[in-house]
């Protein structure tokens, strides 16, 4: 592969590159010539005009481009506002071919059905690039409809956006189908000789607790855990809602997992009721922390996927970085995270409203992340080193990086002890089973959805036959082993039973069993169970014991008192007719 690329200036200046490029290639082989537009400049006449003059002196070439939020020509952020990209195939196997659709709402099923067919009648497809309009639509149905695209295809591409963040005017173009202001165009890459890989750069890291999401619509993020989600911008980092927030909170974007990988969600506004509008979709009952770009981080992120990069051994290397890194680091330093890939090979790209990559057969919509795409002709046959400033790493951990660490460490501390609280407060201390609030508020939960949706539900109640002997003739100690045994043994057999059923300890030596969708014939098998289980043991002082069980359905009129009286009375029953034994109410 080789590639030039150079910026549009001028007609004159892309007459003279287009001659080089004609020139050099009269003397090697060249299988395809792909010219690439990125444009700051959303002019229609200006990006026609270019398309002509390719046309005309390159006839055989084809040519593909969108608007842009900036230029990333050899390495770097381009001053001019329209870069170009040719670049051409050495190999005879490599093939390309363009695919462009109108891209709406209504029409994303017809063009990704189009799109799969097309893949089946072109085998030897290896890559797809993708450049799209993203701005005022849900891309989920259209990155969901991917799923069932061959896992070994290779998909990446950017949304086409503006150079003024807060238009959504954009554009994609290609000698296909030429200008449209809502399209995707697909550049369709194989052969046996063409090798690529991608992969997905941050360098965010999250920081402390953990929220989910309990309200979202599309890409508006309502709520985090039941409260409007502006509050923790507020609370955490005392952000207000005016119209510096989307500045405010760039470099705290939300990071959660999706598809299994680690995506960015960025706010871009906030209403007057603490809903955020986000820069894509974000998924309801999914947990998110608040993350931190911090400049060290992000560095040491290029620094060791480059070299992964560097280790495919690419020819060409594409980038779609998402245009909140450029606000986030500014025009004087945004090269820096870019620039290094130019020491591996030839580097070029635009900075996007979205960037898109195939994941473990996902396409993911990304934000606040840098895509890159590797490509190579042939074998790896010369060794490349990875290059960047050794200014940037004196090897010393930034303080920000270290400060993460600590709030990390330290929330995961807090987290493991509310988590212990927590079970502690629904816990029997003696047993491990639940204890009586919380089996309660179990019943109450089964008993409110039986009189929703009719699901039924039976309780187990039960006791040890004259336990009071035990403690007055063995001691307290062998008491506490008697009941404690008895509770392994409930709930060994409730879980072999009705894995979704629970056993708590009533009070001193009584219990309670819940089954959910479980009648109660078929609760008197699981107690017969535990009944003989239990008559079997024989302990130390204590020897046999026995216990005597009621049972009882969820009846129509029942309300919690009700059922516990009847069940109660059930166990009764059992007691006055000679304990050992079960009875039904």
């Amino acid at each position: 592969m080789k590639q030039f690329q150079f910026e549009y200036t001028s007609i004159g200046k892309l007459k003279r590159e287009l001659d080089k490029i004609n020139q050099w290639r009269k003397s090697k082989v060249v299988s395809e010539v792909i010219f690439e537009f990125y444009a700051e400049d959303t002019e229609r006449s200006q990006i026609e005009l270019a398309c002509e003059i390719i046309d005309k002196e390159v006839p055989d070439a084809i040519y593909l481009g969108c608007s842009s939020n900036g230029n990333i020509i050899e390495g770097g952020l381009s001053s001019s506002s329209i870069g170009v990209v040719c670049t051409l195939c050495e190999f005879p196997s490599t093939r390309a071919k363009l695919l462009h659709y109108v891209l709406t709402p209504d029409t994303v099923s017809d063009v990704v059905q189009d799109f799969k067919k097309q893949i089946a009648k072109n085998p030897w497809v290896k890559a797809v690039s993708m450049l799209v309009t993203i701005r005022g639509m849900s891309m989920s149905p259209f990155c969901d409809a991917f799923t069932d695209i061959d896992p070994e295809i290779k998909m990446f591409g950017g949304g086409a956006f503006n150079p003024d963040l807060n238009n959504d005017e954009a554009c994609v173009f290609s000698k296909v189908r030429g200008y449209t202001s809502k399209g995707v165009v697909f550049l369709l890459l194989g052969g046996e000789d063409l090798h690529v890989m991608s992969t997905f750069i941050t360098g965010w890291k999250p920081l402390g607790r953990e929220f989910k999401v309990t309200k979202a619509e599309g890409c508006v993020l309502q709520e985090l855990d039941g409260r409007p989600a502006y509050d923790a911008y507020y609370k955490y980092l005392n952000i207000p809602n005016n119209e510096h927030f989307f500045n405010n909170t760039l470099e705290f974007p939300f990071f959660y997992k999706h598809h299994g990988i680690d995506i960015l969600r960025a706010p871009v506004s906030s209403d007057e009721n603490g809903a955020l509008t986000m820069t894509a979709d974000i998924d309801t009952d999914v947990t998110a922390r608040i993350a931190y770009g911090d400049p060290w981080t992000i560095l040491e992120s290029i620094q060791r996927d480059g070299r992964r990069v560097a280790d495919f051994q690419p020819e060409v290397i594409k980038i779609f970085s998402c245009a909140a890194r450029r606000t986030y680091w500014g025009d004087d330093e945004i090269s820096k995270e870019t620039f290094p890939f130019q020491s591996i090979a030839p580097t070029s790209g635009f900075y996007t409203s979205g960037e898109f990559l195939k994941s473990d057969g996902f396409l993911n919509q990304h934000n606040v992340t840098l895509v890159v795409a590797a490509l190579r002709e042939g074998p790896r046959d010369f060794n490349v080193h990875f290059e960047m400033q050794n200014e940037q790493f004196s090897g010393k951990v930034s303080m920000i990086n270290r400060l993460a660490t600590f709030i990390d460490a330290a929330t995961m501390e807090l987290e493991e002890a509310n988590a212990k609280l927590e079970i502690m407060a629904m816990t029997d201390s003696l047993t491990g089973l639940l204890n009586r609030g919380e089996i309660q508020r179990r019943i109450n939960d089964s008993l409110e959805l039986y009189q929703k949706s009719g699901q039924i539900f039976s309780l187990i109640m039960f006791d040890i036959d004259n336990f009071k002997k035990v403690n007055d003739t063995f001691g307290h100690k062998e008491g506490d082993t008697v009941i404690v045994k008895l509770a392994d043994i409930a709930q060994k057999m409730v879980r072999n039973f009705v894995p979704e059923g629970s056993v708590g300890r009533w009070g001193g030596e009584e219990f309670m069993v819940l089954l959910p969708n479980v009648d109660s014939e078929r609760a008197v098998r699981v107690a017969e169970v535990i009944r003989t289980t239990f008559a079997a043991v024989d302990f130390p002082a204590a020897h046999h014991k026995t216990i005597s069980m009621g049972v009882t359905e969820v009846q129509a009129e029942d309300s919690s008192d009700t059922l516990s009286v009847r069940v109660d009375g059930a166990l009764y029953v059992a007691k006055e007719n000679g304990r050992n034994q079960i009875k039904v109410l």
